[in-house]
């Protein structure tokens, strides 16, 4: 069996080895370690699951921490973290586009050049991939690009963002749309945006390639980065994808999924992406180990955050709000942070979760279940710990406008869910 030789990722004492910080591993098929750095404790049990694609059983693997969810989550080692006050100037909040002033300009740069870096070889797939550019977007990954690498530019001395600063965010950003081709794909989503998706105007196949041809696209321009470092953590990046989603659908309708697990499926899925662009981006700035780490755990907050928010919004938005159903991933046996808080209350919601909403309004009664039983409050509370974490990692950096760009978009975030 084998096991990962290195870690990025840790939350508390405990150490989640699977390979997040770019570095080489191998890591085993169905096997994540869960070290207790004083007593090396390997937790690894397979249980019964329910695979996405058929229904059927499989085993899969369980991922424990040997700490509490309470400290999993805050990430320290004893006594309760920091409270930062992020909602005390609720009104005047600025917009994301606000945040992004200060980087309009590259951002500006960036959207001349996605369509141009995509290429024209394949016209299809080109089209295809221009598709998702055109619906347009808030750019949120590369303008972390830019807002860190300007933030850390100056700690180091530079004076202007350099070519690889710019090439990171198109590649971001193009990796950032192939997953969401292919997530519309696996969702069956007809619309993104307000605009028809890939796959219901040219079909599966060609959104399937599409996406294939984006993830290629942008891993031949990290290459030719030639920088080692940032080619394994952007490469991994790609290799989480592909894991959260067997994580989704191996644990779909499983109501002993835990906490834990959750947070890992939501960082490969979500985070992941966010935290390498967060600390690719300090690298190129050339600043110190120490820096780029707490730049990559900033990433890892904010985007473990924003995915709480959107589970909360699931349930709190009107499908007019949200532009699909509400409880929308509920009723595919996703079950997300307010459900898992609920299950440890509501007996009777595993009971209609286990019936896989076979009886009519079941689905209409989980849902009102989830809502009065403080899942939702205690899935805002935990977006919150993970903000205030993310405002802590900022600590680093010198005041500049980059830097309050980057803690009010902590604010916006927490924001959505008032």
């Amino acid at each position: 069996m084998m096991s990962v030789t290195c870690s990025n990722l840790e939350f508390g004492r405990t150490r989640l080895e699977f390979a997040a910080c770019g570095c080489s591993s191998n890591v085993s098929t169905n096997r994540v370690t869960a070290k207790n750095y004083g007593k090396g404790l390997l937790s690894n049990v397979n249980r019964r699951g329910r695979l996405w694609c058929c229904r059927g059983d499989a085993g899969r693997c369980r991922v424990f921490s040997t700490m509490t969810p309470e400290a999993f989550l805050n990430g320290v080692v004893a006594g309760p973290p920091p409270v930062l006050d992020l909602a005390e100037e609720k009104k005047g909040l600025p917009s994301m586009s606000d945040m992004f002033d200060v980087v309009s300009e590259d951002l500006l740069t960036l959207n001349k050049n996605l369509q141009s870096i995509v290429g024209s070889e394949n016209p299809v797939l080109m089209s295809a991939a221009e598709q998702i550019f055109e619906a347009g977007g808030k750019r949120m990954r590369p303008a972390l690009v830019f807002l860190v690498s300007r933030a850390t530019a100056e700690i180091a001395g530079l004076k202007d963002l350099t070519k690889e600063h710019r090439r990171l965010a198109e590649i971001i950003e193009m990796i950032h749309t192939a997953s969401l081709i292919h997530d519309d794909v696996i969702d069956e989503s007809d619309m993104r945006r307000g605009k028809e998706t890939v796959h219901q105007l040219y079909g599966t196949r060609v959104a399937v390639l599409a996406g294939d041809f984006m993830f290629a696209q942008s891993s031949w321009y990290l290459a030719n980065l030639e920088n080692l470092e940032v080619i394994k953590l952007i490469s991994q990046v790609i290799k989480d994808f592909a894991s959260g989603e067997i994580k989704q659908a191996s644990s779909l309708f499983d109501c002993d999924v835990h906490l834990d697990e959750y947070l890992i499926k939501s960082y490969y899925k979500t985070a992941s992406l966010i935290a390498a662009s967060t600390k690719g981006s300090s690298i190129f700035s050339g600043v110190d180990n120490a820096i780029s780490e707490k730049m990559y755990q900033y990433g890892k907050n904010l985007g473990l955050s924003f995915q709480v928010v959107d589970d909360v919004l699931d349930f709190t938005q009107s499908a007019e709000q949200l532009g699909k159903p509400a409880g929308s991933d509920l009723a595919k046996g996703n079950l997300t942070a307010p459900v898992i808080f609920a299950l440890e209350k509501e007996t009777k919601l595993r009971d209609i979760i286990d019936s896989e909403f076979c009886e009519m309004g079941s689905l209409e009664e989980a849902i009102e279940i989830v809502k009065n039983s403080g899942g939702i409050d205690r899935a805002r509370e935990l977006a919150r710990e993970m903000a205030n974490l993310a405002v802590e990692n900022l600590h680093c950096l010198p005041p500049s406008p980059f830097r309050v760009s980057l803690e009010q978009l902590v604010n916006y975030n927490l924001e959505r869910i008032k």
